[in-house]
């Protein structure tokens, strides 16, 4: 790989800053994208241009100056504009071939919003638009478990009318496409969770997982994905269940993240499904709380970068 896998600062006021000082510290290899400001004191980094790879000596940094200075757990409004445009930079980087994937430190979106009327819902949609108004899927993965949520930053009362069927099946189909270009799974095996509990009980708990779910599982099933379900959510994610399938597509954000959460909080990774390039994150936020006191932990951000490189190395493949 001779293009750098780019990482994007996020917000300086979180624990971004200080997770990419660990990560490096940790041998994991990249080019950050941020204010060298921002940094937590002591870190050794060196300048790089853009499409030059890290070296192995002071952290790679490609400098993008912000608008203000880093106050730990203080998000600051001048920022969110330099924020935003890391990111682009970042997409247009990857799209041009100077970076061989994005992975992105976290983002306060009402934090954007506040201070640069930040339309999106998060960096999902963003990358999304950025890509050219792309469908993709978030994807939360880690070596147990990954988890496809069909709806994601929405209402808990606006999901049954959100899942759709033409919803839930461009989330299989970008989550199959998805397991086979980044993943490497030739003939990928999903699991397809119920809405309501007990997948509807025979629609004594709702209609939707008989009238919608089930007879899109069995025509796609019909085309030769090997896709099963709607199974009850409560039953889909112990050891054995697990080791039936290789993603599980859920309806809607708690679904799918409270199983990978309580399976490894640490190392979970999030990843973009359907976009033209690779995009990883750690699959946890900001951490106002504890930034700047020398207590976050890089296992997510390391494992995104692993996941990251791994993912361009399918592709290739």
């Amino acid at each position: 790989m001779t293009a750098p896998i780019l990482l994007t600062c996020g917000d300086p006021a979180g624990i971004g800053p200080e997770i990419a000082a660990k990560a490096w510290a940790a041998g994991e290899r990249f080019v950050w994208i941020g204010d060298p400001r921002h940094l937590p004191a002591g870190t050794a980094w060196q300048e790089v241009s853009e499409g030059q790879a890290p070296g192995n000596g002071a952290m790679a940094v490609l400098r993008h100056d912000l608008a203000g200075p880093a106050r730990p757990g203080r998000p600051d409004p001048h920022n969110a504009a330099g924020i935003i445009a890391v990111i682009e930079r970042a997409v247009r980087l990857v799209q041009s071939g100077k970076g061989a994937a994005i992975c992105t430190a976290p983002i306060n979106k009402k934090a954007l919003k506040d201070g640069a009327a930040f339309a999106f819902p998060g960096h999902t949609e963003f990358l999304a638009h950025l890509a050219g108004g792309r469908r993709v899927v978030m994807m939360l993965a880690c070596p147990e478990l990954r988890v496809v949520p069909a709806t994601i930053h929405i209402p808990l009362a606006e999901v049954p009318d959100a899942l759709t069927e033409a919803v839930l099946e461009a989330t299989i189909r970008i989550t199959h496409a998805g397991l086979r270009r980044d993943f490497g799974i030739a003939n990928p095996r999903i699991a397809v969770a119920g809405l309501n509990p007990h997948a509807g009980e025979g629609g004594a708990m709702g209609w939707e997982d008989e009238r919608m779910i089930r007879p899109l599982i069995t025509r796609l099933a019909a085309e030769g994905l090997d896709i099963s379900g709607p199974w009850p959510a409560d039953t889909l994610f112990h050891a054995r269940a697990r080791a039936g399938y290789d993603a599980a597509i859920c309806a809607y954000h708690d679904q799918a993240l409270i199983p990978i959460k309580t399976i490894d909080f640490a190392g979970g990774v999030n990843v973009t499904l359907g976009l033209p390039f690779v995009r990883t994150s750690p699959d946890h936020g900001t951490a106002y709380d504890i930034a700047g006191t020398g207590l976050a932990d890089p296992s997510s951000l390391v494992a995104a970068l692993r996941m990251a490189r791994n993912m361009v190395a399918a592709r290739a493949r």
